[in-house]
C-alpha cells in the first residue's frame, strides 16, 4: 500500500496558494481541522474561497482566517456565531453564498460523485433561486444546483491509517466524509495514526483512495461553541 503520511500540518498544506478553493470539514467547532487551520494562518495565504457549513467563531476555527482577511468568499449554510463575518458581509468586504444546509451537503456529495448538477425543491421562490434554472417535475418546481468541488479538502478524523483510511467519531463526522471525496487533493489530520491494516474494514467511513495526505495532529482544543448548563 502507498504510505500517504506527511510529517505535520505545515508539510501537508505547503502547496496551498493564494486564490485556492478549500473545503473545510466541521459543524460548528466539532470536527474542524485545527492543525491545518493553524498552519495556514502561519503560511498567510490570501483570497481563499472556503466551502464550510459555518465560519467558526471570532477567535477560533475559520473565524481566525476572517480576522486576518484571508478569505475572499464563503460558501456556507450557517454563519450566525461570528461577528467579524457579519461585519465583513455587511460592509461588502466578503462575498458570501448562503445555501440551505441540505443543498450544501448535496452539492458537495455530487461533486465527489462526479454528478455535475441536480434539481431540488429547497429554495424555490426565495433569494436562493435568483439566477438559477427552475424546472417543473410532476407538477412541482425545482431549482438546478451545481456540484461543488475544491482544490483542497481539509478534513479531521478520529483515527486513520498510513494508507489514508479514516474513521470519524460521533458528531465530528458531519461534513468531513463527503468533503473528503470532493477535493482534488484531500488532506486528513487524525488524532491517532496507525499502520495500514490495523483498522477494521467494517468501521472505515472514508476509504483511503480519497485521501492524498495524512498526518497525526496534536494539541486539539475541541472547544465547545455554545456551552449550555443547568443548575
Amino acid at each position: 500500500m502507498i504510505n500517504k503520511t506527511v510529517e505535520n500540518a505545515a508539510e501537508a498544506v505547503k502547496d496551498i496558494q493564494d486564490g485556492a478553493t478549500l473545503m473545510m470539514g466541521g459543524f460548528g467547532l466539532s470536527g474542524i481541522p485545527e492543525n491545518c487551520i493553524t498552519a495556514l494562518l502561519q503560511k498567510g495565504v490570501r483570497d481563499l474561497t472556503i466551502v464550510s457549513n459555518n465560519a467558526g467563531v471570532d477567535d477560533f476555527g475559520i473565524g481566525l482566517f476572517l480576522q486576518k482577511r484571508m478569505v475572499k468568499k464563503m460558501i456556507s449554510s450557517y454563519v450566525g456565531e461570528n461577528d467579524e463575518f457579519e461585519r465583513q458581509l455587511l460592509s461588502g468586504e466578503l462575498e458570501v453564498e448562503l445555501l440551505p444546509q441540505g443543498t450544501l451537503a448535496e452539492r458537495i456529495r455530487a461533486g465527489g460523485a462526479g454528478i455535475p448538477a441536480f434539481f431540488t425543491p429547497a429554495g424555490v421562490g426565495t433569494e436562493v433561486a435568483v439566477g438559477k434554472e427552475v424546472r417543473e417535475f410532476n407538477g412541482k418546481l425545482y431549482l438546478m444546483e451545481l456540484a461543488l468541488e475544491a482544490d483542497f479538502a481539509l478534513v479531521k478524523a478520529w483515527k486513520g491509517d498510513t494508507a489514508g483510511n479514516l474513521i470519524f467519531k460521533g458528531t465530528a463526522r458531519n461534513f468531513n466524509p463527503i468533503m473528503a471525496t470532493a477535493g482534488k487533493i484531500t488532506i486528513a489530520e487524525v488524532e491517532e495514526l496507525v499502520p495500514a491494516g490495523s483498522l477494521d474494514p467494517n468501521q472505515i467511513h472514508t476509504p483511503g483512495i480519497y485521501v492524498q495526505r495524512i498526518f497525526q495532529g496534536n494539541n486539539y482544543e475541541k472547544r465547545i461553541e455554545q456551552r449550555t448548563v443547568t443548575r
